[in-house]
């Protein structure tokens, strides 16, 4: 009776242990949102995985003072990303961390991240340098147009990984999806997943915070805009896989705003609230004022917040041009009415320091644009990372 109890006990023990395996991380982690007193860290971990966990103390303190974040969200999903915050931090202070899965610990060398240094009214604002790009292409043969991969070398995200920055920003089409992914939210999913999994991007993402704007194809289908039927869809997944400080208003756009040193950047949404292309752009000869690109909402967000900038320079990064009049390609000066509106505030509310950052091209220039009354506007486009490298054709 005893050796049958004993067992019947075994076989529990089995059965249990085979009921939960290990979980682990498919990416990450990486910190960002970095201010002077809170971190995020981001990572997702796989089906198996039913608790996270986050341990932090400030770099060189013994091990006794690990702090520890539980996650409380949801896991043993079909996709499972995971964001906790960290808060009462110490301004300009460098912190470790380590992740534990299921109880197990995970640890790097560059599980580390320093909060901004506390500046204004203080010192000097300090200088800083931080990286940009947009359209990073990874192939996958089967789901790919037959022929050339569109996507290219990838070893510039080595090259970024080791470049001293304050921060890395994301200018548009960070994964691409395709026609078998954008059909549906689980496509949408399935492809930004796998693309942040992806060997070579774990050291950039380790190295700096990460920000993030959207284009079409992170958004969904080619030259996609307000019509797209998976939109909220989007927005929320686009939510779950970045770290920014704030999506928009209402639950509509991913727009957003951060700050580093005297630089503001204006993190504009240019798809969710974005008529289609072929919209009239005109209605008895003047400026349709129902083709939008940024949106009333939107739009009126971007005037405040400029005016009440103090920065020296504010960024607007979008992830469509702004200024290249000479395209026939996505670009905000294809929606007249909005373009007039904002560049006549900007010089009506004379609004100093305005620089626009913009992604989408698959080459890379700088436009300058000169209208009367306004101080010279520049257009520096950051494009491609790794996707096809796109040709200039006709009055360009």
């Amino acid at each position: 009776m005893k050796v049958f109890g004993l067992m019947i006990g075994l076989m529990c023990v089995m059965h249990a242990g085979a009921q939960q395996p290990a979980g682990k991380v498919l990416s990450g982690p990486w910190a960002g949102n970095i201010t002077q007193r809170t971190a995020m860290i981001w990572l997702e971990v796989d089906e198996n995985t039913d608790k996270v966990s986050v341990r932090y103390k400030k770099e060189g303190h013994p091990a006794d003072s690990f702090k520890t974040v539980v996650y409380r969200g949801a896991l043993q999903q079909t996709f499972n990303p995971v964001k906790l915050e960290i808060n009462r931090l110490d301004i300009n202070t460098t912190y470790q961390y380590e992740i534990q899965i299921n109880g197990s610990s995970i640890t790097g060398a560059d599980f580390k991240f320093t909060t901004q240094d506390l500046w204004k009214y203080r010192k000097p604002a300090p200088d800083f340098t931080f990286l940009a790009g947009s359209c990073a292409y990874f192939n996958e043969p089967v789901y790919d147009r037959p022929g050339r991969p569109y996507g290219g070398d990838s070893s510039i995200f080595k090259t970024m990984a080791e470049t001293p920055a304050a921060f890395n920003l994301w200018l548009g089409d960070s994964w691409y999806t395709r026609e078998v992914d954008f059909s549906s939210p689980w496509g949408m999913n399935y492809r930004v997943a796998l693309d942040r999994s992806r060997p070579v991007l774990q050291p950039l993402l380790r190295a700096m915070p990460q920000y993030f704007i959207w284009d079409d194809h992170d958004y969904g289908p080619n030259d996609a805009g307000k019509s797209f039927i998976f939109q909220s869809e989007s927005r929320e997944i686009f939510k779950n896989y970045t770290l920014n400080p704030s999506y928009g208003r209402d639950g509509k756009g991913i727009y957003t705003q951060i700050s580093y040193s005297d630089v503001d950047i204006f993190m504009t949404d240019n798809r969710y609230f974005r008529s289609e292309a072929r919209y009239p752009d005109s209605v008895n000869g003047k400026p349709n004022p129902d083709k939008t690109y940024f949106g009333k909402e939107q739009m009126e967000w971007l005037k405040n917040a400029l005016v009440h900038s103090r920065a020296t320079f504010k960024i607007i990064a979008s992830g469509s041009q702004v200024l290249n009049f000479s395209t026939n390609y996505d670009c905000m000066c294809s929606y007249s009415h909005e373009f007039n509106e904002l560049m006549d505030f900007i010089k009506e509310a004379k609004v100093e320091g305005v620089l626009f950052l913009t992604g989408d091209r698959h080459h890379s220039e700088v436009i300058q644009y000169q209208r009367d009354g306004m101080y010279t506007l520049y257009d520096i486009t950051v494009s491609p990372l790794t996707a096809g490298v796109g040709r200039v054709r006709g009055n360009e």
